[in-house]
């Protein structure tokens, strides 16, 4: 029988302007860091990411063949309380799609504009 596993691994945001990406991030999350992992044929910032935490790792990234995008796949980041991520995102003037909502049964979300017009989500469970 084979072993069970999470099946997200990887994530990359896309982005227009890194060091303006790297800014709301580095505001809105106050903890996160980046390891720079540019390359010829694109810029990207690595979240800093360690093994023995659960989760996926990922980075913004900016190339020419892929831009960011409102309508594309969303996702969530794991907050203490959600409210506070909002708030500090609020404070650098993007959207806020949902304020934060209830969950039936699983906790919190709240759905959001980055600094580069993508759609991000925010999960806690108080």
């Amino acid at each position: 029988m084979k072993a069970k596993r999470n099946i997200g691994g990887w994530f990359e945001i896309y982005v227009e302007d890194m060091e303006r990406a790297m800014n709301f991030y580095q505001y809105v999350f106050d903890d996160v860091n980046f390891n720079d992992l540019t390359k010829e044929n694109g810029q990207m910032q690595l979240f800093e990411w360690e093994d023995h935490f659960s989760g996926a790792g990922g980075a913004l990234v900016k190339m020419e063949f892929n831009k960011p995008s409102p309508n594309g796949t969303i996702i969530y980041f794991n907050c203490d309380d959600c409210a506070v991520q909002e708030a500090r995102a609020r404070e650098k003037g993007v959207k806020i799609l949902v304020p934060k909502t209830p969950l039936p049964h699983f906790g919190f979300s709240a759905l959001l504009r980055d600094s580069e017009n993508n759609t991000i989500g925010l999960y806690s469970l108080k």
